[in-house]
């Protein structure tokens, strides 16, 4: 199996975060896809490549176009409006929900971002762009008869929607992936994201369409992030109804709970009968993970990749989160180890 490495991702480096309140160090940083390089790299599963150049067109697919050129921008405008430091919103597009974006950088980031996790650096549209051609890039050797890829890229992508950052997301690589399957020919693509958070982006996009199949596994957004998306209600509207499945759990999730939740998804994947699985592979579910609550241990990772493996179907793996940095790259490596050991 090959890694498609995104190695441009050094280019976003967000230094700050603004979380409950209080300026934090980002828990998204470049030391995290670091070590999942060196990680795959010692586990040998096959080349580390580097992603291809692909057409725009294929992000503009899936993000309006005014977002894109929001996030190509966005920082030379901070800079010009007299700012120092990542670009952060300050003020929100929620009392109105107006349609209307500001001229002003200061209400652009705040029509475009959707929390204060997102910041936007010098080098974020590059790192971004460049991730989600490593997925693309994945996408194509997968299509192209290779069966399985992994596209081990950073920031994350699965909390973006159509117009808008969120959540250390910019660009969602899933959704673009799935959409671009489709336009080579795919009837139906499955989506199955096991990232501790509630992909809302990936969910937002494909809510009223039936030929992509979301399920999601997550923390109850009752009580943790994204909130607003994520609950078990949620299945879908017009031709999407049906073909969306959320799996909200409690904090304090281990494995007694969450590998039942896992089986009941890929049955309901396995009924859609996708041409093409894309996986949201995030290991924040780790029990040791600092911003997250779920007690998935290692081991549970290989079974999860056992569990998917065992499904029979054209695989793409694309990083999304995963913030306890010593160990991503074994949680990462033992799900992909449990996948090709059952291949």
């Amino acid at each position: 199996m090959k890694t498609v490495y995104a190695d441009k991702h050094v280019l976003h480096a967000p230094i700050k975060e603004i979380s409950c309140g209080q300026i934090v160090d980002c828990a998204e940083k470049s030391s995290r896809a670091d070590n999942l390089h060196a990680a795959v790299k010692a586990a040998g599963f096959g080349p580390v490549i580097a992603p291809k150049a692909f057409s725009e067109d294929k992000i503009l697919r899936i993000h309006d176009p005014a977002y894109v050129d929001f996030l190509k921008t966005a920082h030379e405008d901070w800079v010009k409006a007299g700012y120092t430091g990542d670009a952060f919103a300050t003020n929100f597009n929620i009392q109105h929900n107006s349609k209307r974006a500001p001229k002003a950088i200061e209400g652009k980031t705040g029509f475009y971002m959707a929390d204060t996790s997102v910041a936007i650096t010098p080098g974020t549209w590059a790192a971004a762009e460049q991730a989600c051609h490593a997925a693309l890039t994945g996408l194509e050797l997968v299509m192209g008869g290779e069966g399985a890829a992994y596209a081990l890229n950073r920031p994350p992508g699965h909390h973006a929607t159509a117009a808008a950052a969120c959540g250390y997301s910019f660009i969602n690589y899933a959704a673009v992936s799935a959409q671009a399957a489709i336009d080579a020919g795919a009837k139906k693509v499955a989506i199955l994201d096991i990232d501790y958070h509630h992909g809302n982006g990936t969910q937002d996009i494909f809510y009223e369409r039936g030929d992509v199949l979301y399920c999601s596994l997550h923390a109850d957004p009752a009580m943790d992030f994204p909130y607003f998306l994520g609950y078990a209600d949620e299945t879908g509207r017009g031709a999407g109804a049906g073909f969306n499945r959320n799996y909200p759990l409690p904090l304090g999730t281990a494995w007694d709970t969450y590998g039942p939740a896992l089986e009941d998804a890929l049955k309901h994947i396995a009924a859609f009968g996708a041409d093409l699985l894309i996986v949201s592979l995030g290991v924040d579910t780790y029990e040791k993970d600092p911003i997250s609550f779920f007690k998935i241990r290692t081991d549970d990772y290989a079974r999860m990749g056992g569990m998917i493996a065992d499904m029979k179907k054209a695989t793409l793996f694309i990083q999304e989160g995963g913030y306890a940095i010593d160990d991503i790259g074994t949680n990462v490596v033992s799900a992909l180890s449990g996948f090709l050991d059952r291949r």
